[in-house]
């Protein structure tokens, strides 16, 4: 993985070695958008989309305040994937982002 990396870091991954994947990040995030829904790209089976990071109006105890908030999008092959166990996923993908130590001390 670390070489994979590298190599796509700096240019150097061939065409082949980039397809017939089974899961992809689509980091739309980086242009700017608030939020898309990307399409999965048969032979995978999911995608999962990082938007862009935006100050937003929440409520927070009983104040509005100004967070930080992200969106993140899954598009999953249900002849697959489980809906139940997608939504799983992606709801612990969101607390990993939330608290990132969870991924150091497996909590």
């Amino acid at each position: 993985m670390a070489d994979i990396a590298i190599r796509a870091q700096t240019n150097n991954l061939a065409l082949e070695e980039m397809i017939r994947g089974t899961f992809s990040i689509n980091n739309s995030g980086a242009y700017g958008a608030l939020l898309s829904m990307p399409i999965i790209n048969i032979p995978q089976s999911a995608i999962m989309a990082i938007h862009s990071i935006q100050n937003r109006a929440v409520i927070a105890n009983d104040k509005m305040e100004a967070r930080p908030m992200m969106y993140l999008s899954l598009s999953y092959d249900h002849r697959l994937v489980d809906g139940r166990e997608a939504v799983y996923f992606l709801r612990n993908v969101k607390e990993l982002i939330e608290d990132p130590r969870k991924m150091l001390i497996d909590i």
